[in-house]
């Protein structure tokens, strides 16, 4: 494969060789909050959207993604808005989306993941930067907050990759908690 660094630039590659524009299949860069029970090992809170609650403003998720996404687990986060910090956008998620004051956080580890889109029929592949912070809540007092519909600690180590959407399954194994099959 070509080397081509990520200078992204518009326009023609005649300039400065080895830049690249944006692969032909995409790039996401998002944040993910992996918040872990204080008291129960391999538990993590993930939530079940309501599809009446404005995911699209706090969540980047248009009604056809909530609508492939269905009924299936997901973790508190979204695309980073355009210019915004990676630490910027998880304060808005522990605040938009599960309606907390601050929690601790740690982070972020920052994961690259390309992958092939089906029928995309792109040359490159999907290429996702991965921002992901780490904390701990309490099970005993998990939020409730009105994007979701079911929000929870869940056992990753039995809940079926299946069962998770967006491909969220990958990034709970990229931080050590990977799903069940």
């Amino acid at each position: 494969m070509e080397r081509r660094f990520t200078r992204f630039r518009r326009g023609p590659l005649t300039e400065h060789p080895g830049s690249a524009e944006v692969p032909d299949s995409g790039m996401c860069l998002s944040v993910f909050l992996v918040l872990e029970a204080t008291d129960r090992d391999g538990a993590v809170l993930m939530g079940r959207p309501d599809r009446s609650a404005p995911w699209w403003e706090i969540g980047a998720l248009d009604p056809g993604r909530l609508e492939r996404l269905g009924d299936r687990w997901m973790l508190p986060s979204r695309q980073l808005r355009l210019f915004e910090s990676p630490d910027a956008a998880a304060r808005s998620i522990l605040e938009e989306q599960l309606g907390a004051a601050p929690v601790p956080l740690r982070g972020p580890s920052v994961f690259s993941d390309p992958s092939d889109r089906p029928g995309a029929g792109a040359q490159d592949p999907h290429w996702d930067v991965h921002f992901v912070y780490r904390g701990r809540w309490p099970s005993t007092a998990p939020p409730r907050a009105a994007p979701w519909k079911r929000l929870e600690f869940v056992d990753v180590a039995r809940t079926a990759r299946s069962d998770i959407g967006r491909g969220q399954g990958d990034v709970l194994a990229l931080v050590g908690l990977p799903p069940k099959g």
